[in-house]
């Protein structure tokens, strides 16, 4: 059915298409039987696919990313699309609208996504209404937290922590994004000073709290090696409780679709971020002798590639371009994957 669909979506631009399939899983909600339906056609059940990491049992290792429920508006309905955990966000304090439209490009001979979105969502107060008013039956839910566009560097701190003391009763684990390049310096804040900076007060916050919700770092697959080793060294120090790699590109290597000048600054997502990311992946679980939990993201496109995430070292995966692209049964293909090559090594 996705095949008849996705041309026609791919009609429509990628936001307006986007808020309307949010729309939809909203709407199923109150649909009698929708939701069962779902989760009878795409959910895997199986004890072999579960995962202990940093505290939190996953029903399964595969997540959609950060960026398609933004204000946390259908992460109940889309765990029931067969994702072991869902992030919402970027969530920052306060609300604002992102960078002026046209914002998001699909690169279809690439299987890509181009988007320089800037944070839009509608702030920390809407997100934590959204999440104690909807059930989730099980999914877990982390919280990918920003600062606002207009907030200095120097003043994230403020930003990031009036995010998380917001969200941490209402979320299973924080994703810290120090790395998109969607919104202006953003990824200066990916030193170690500042990094730091931004850490401190929310582990200082965390000491108080009678439940204690994981922390983790986001960082940029244009780091240097040199950058990578620091942003480990910073999440050692700070005993962080994993790392997610990768964020979205700036690079434009090896594009074949024709519109990309014209398309201009962003994030790129997808198919060609796959090879950045395993070698990321790869390089964060060597150097860190496999201790540190590792969230691989970044050119997640079909089961094969969440193989070789895992492999390279990931405990969990995350969707987001490969979602877009490859439907709604990729979670399902994934899990089914899993399953048949388990029963191989046992065999």
């Amino acid at each position: 059915m996705y095949k008849i669909f996705r041309p026609i979506a791919f009609w429509f631009s990628p936001e307006t298409i986007h808020h309307f399939m949010v729309g939809v899983l909203r709407f199923l909600r109150y649909v009698p039987f929708a939701r069962g339906t779902m989760r009878a056609i795409f959910k895997v059940r199986n004890e072999k696919l579960e995962r202990e990491v940093f505290g939190l049992h996953f029903a399964n290792p595969v997540g959609l990313a950060a960026g398609f429920d933004k204000d946390a508006e259908c992460y109940d309905t889309l765990g029931d699309l067969g994702f072991g955990f869902v992030e919402v966000g970027t969530v920052t304090p306060r609300a604002q609208g992102g960078n002026p439209r046209p914002r998001c490009f699909r690169l279809t001979e690439d299987d890509a996504i181009i988007n320089r979105m800037g944070f839009n969502n509608k702030g920390v107060t809407s997100a934590v209404h959204n999440l104690q008013k909807y059930r989730r039956r099980g999914v877990i839910v982390g919280g990918n937290i920003g600062k606002n566009t207009l907030t200095a560097n120097e003043d994230a701190p403020k930003d990031y922590l009036k995010a998380f003391r917001a969200l941490y009763d209402c979320v299973d684990y924080f994703v810290v994004n120090v790395s998109c390049p969607n919104v202006a310096n953003l990824t200066q804040l990916q030193s170690r000073q500042n990094t730091a900076d931004i850490l401190a007060p929310l582990k200082d916050f965390r000491k108080g709290q009678s439940e204690y919700r994981p922390i983790l770092l986001k960082i940029s697959p244009d780091l240097t090696q040199e950058g990578v080793d620091t942003m480990i060294e910073v999440a050692k120090e700070f005993k962080l409780d994993g790392i997610v790699a990768t964020n979205t590109t700036t690079s434009r290597e090896g594009l074949k679709s024709s519109n990309v000048e014209r398309i201009g600054n962003g994030g790129l997502s997808g198919k060609p971020l796959t090879k950045r990311s395993l070698e990321m992946v790869r390089y964060i679980h060597e150097k860190t002798n496999g201790k540190m939990p590792i969230i691989g993201v970044g050119g997640v496109m079909n089961a094969d590639d969440a193989m070789a995430m895992l492999e390279a070292g990931a405990s969990l995966v995350q969707i987001y371009s490969g979602f877009i692209y490859d439907g709604p049964s990729l979670p399902k293909r994934i899990c089914n994957k899993l399953l048949n090559e388990e029963l191989k090594v046992n065999n």
